[in-house]
């Protein structure tokens, strides 16, 4: 079955060059039934990446431009008036789908932003007081800008929390905008990703068995209390308003399973804590205004939790 996962990666680099660490945190995100919150600049493949690995899995996706003057009922779906029956219909938002895209989330008003919080967490939407579930794998995959803050909107705390990971979209290196090129010049077309070559290498029966296996990865209790350590440490630390909640530290644990199974292994490790420690608690922790004025980051803040708190032997 991780041979299976696999391909998927495989698969997406057909179309996708050089960011193999995005792709395994959305498998991650996948397995965990978790959201995800990808930061680049624009021009790094963010909704390609994910039209792609919707393809690679035979998964719906649909996309979402956010803008300012974007409406609650522009994602969850709306009653729509029928003149023939006389009555009222609903008619389905792009949220009811696999994935969903919100692109540049930080750019519609908080009332819009809050309209995905029922979906991500109970995974249905409630329109005139009737609630409708949504498809089931669903993941909400929200993109935003780093550069550009004129017209935008902070994510509310509450919402940033309920992403499982936020995924950096580094500028690729020089070879690896060479192969973007030399792809383009051959004639590669992201919008055609039938032409090259990309097809459906897993199914949902796949993902389901896989998630089945990671729920079964061993951890210690050794294991657990790394986590809540670290989880507390981002508390304590004199840089933060706000520290990792237990919600954070529940999501670290699903996600260090995933990537112990898609390592081969069916036990988790202080350093898968490690290794997924950034991605999914950085995001999570408010700075203080004095450590943002000296510049304090929260990645800083996650690392030096991790070099701090003692590691189980």
């Amino acid at each position: 079955m991780v041979t299976t996962l696999a391909k998927v990666r495989t698969e997406v680099g057909r179309a996708v060059v050089g960011q193999d660490a995005a792709v395994t945190g959305l498998i991650i995100a996948l397995l965990c039934r978790g959201h995800v919150l990808l930061e680049g600049v624009p021009g790094v493949a963010k909704t390609l990446l994910v039209r792609t690995l919707a393809a690679s899995l035979a998964l719906d996706t649909k996309r979402v431009q956010f803008t300012p003057d974007l409406m609650p009922g522009d994602i969850t779906g709306s009653l729509v008036y029928d003149a023939q029956t006389s009555r009222f219909s609903f008619r389905e938002g792009p949220v009811f789908t696999n994935l969903m895209l919100g692109d540049e989330i930080n750019r519609t008003p908080p009332k819009t932003q809050s309209a995905l919080l029922e979906a991500m967490e109970e995974r249905q939407v409630t329109v005139d007081g009737e609630a409708r579930r949504l498809p089931e794998p669903f993941l909400v995959i929200a993109t935003q800008n780093p550069v550009e803050y004129e017209g935008t909107y902070p994510l509310p705390e509450a919402q940033l929390d309920r992403f499982l990971l936020k995924l950096q979209l580094p500028l690729p290196d020089r070879a690896v905008e060479a192969e973007v090129l030399r792809r383009h010049a051959a004639g590669f077309d992201p919008r055609d990703l039938g032409a090259a070559g990309v097809t459906a290498v897993a199914s949902l029966e796949d993902l389901e068995a896989a998630r089945s296996e990671v729920a079964k990865v061993e951890i210690s209790p050794e294991v657990i209390a790394y986590i809540v350590d670290v989880c507390r440490a981002t508390r304590a630390a004199t840089a933060t308003s706000l520290g990792v909640s237990p919600r954070g530290a529940t999501a670290l644990l699903a996600t260090t399973r995933a990537w112990a199974w898609l390592s081969g292994r069916d036990f988790v490790t202080p350093d898968d804590v490690k290794a997924l420690a950034l991605p999914t608690l950085a995001h999570r922790i408010q700075l203080t205004a004095e450590a943002e004025l000296e510049g304090v980051t929260a990645d800083s803040v996650v690392e030096s939790v991790l070099a701090a708190v003692p590691v189980p032997r």
